[in-house]
């Protein structure tokens, strides 16, 4: 079982920026990927960014490109999201998820075995 956790979620205004991390209790693999999805109310979760731990090798959706970075720490076991020029439409829960299915889209909610509890990101107009 692994088990995540988010922290560094807050309330900031337009332009500001925030950095999200997400422990893992252990990596489980050699080749882990970690992503980062977001769930706005009344919206379905969508994915924002992903890594993989032993490459580095990121992806992003075309939403955040530009603005958004994802980051990772192997001796810490952490993966963080490095969010810049946010804007209201970014307000959303922030999760991190793990354990991607083999042969499985990295942006694909029900690809991922785990998942953490979510930290709140609010951006003000």
């Amino acid at each position: 079982q692994v088990t995540l956790v988010e922290s560094g979620g807050g309330s900031v205004q337009a332009g500001g920026s925030l950095k999200l991390s997400c422990a893992a209790s252990r990596w489980w693999s050699n080749s882990n990927s970690v992503a980062w999805f977001r769930q706005a109310p009344g919206k379905e979760r969508e994915a924002v960014a992903d890594i993989y731990t032993n490459s580095g090798i990121t992806t992003y959706a075309d939403s955040v490109k530009g603005r958004f970075t994802v980051s990772r720490d192997n001796s810490k076991n952490t993966v963080y999201l490095q969010m810049n020029s946010l804007r209201p439409e970014d307000t959303a829960m922030y999760y991190c998820a793990a354990g991607l299915q083999f042969n499985c889209d990295w942006d694909l909610v029900r690809c991922y075995y785990y998942w953490g509890q979510g930290t709140q990101v609010t951006v003000s107009a």
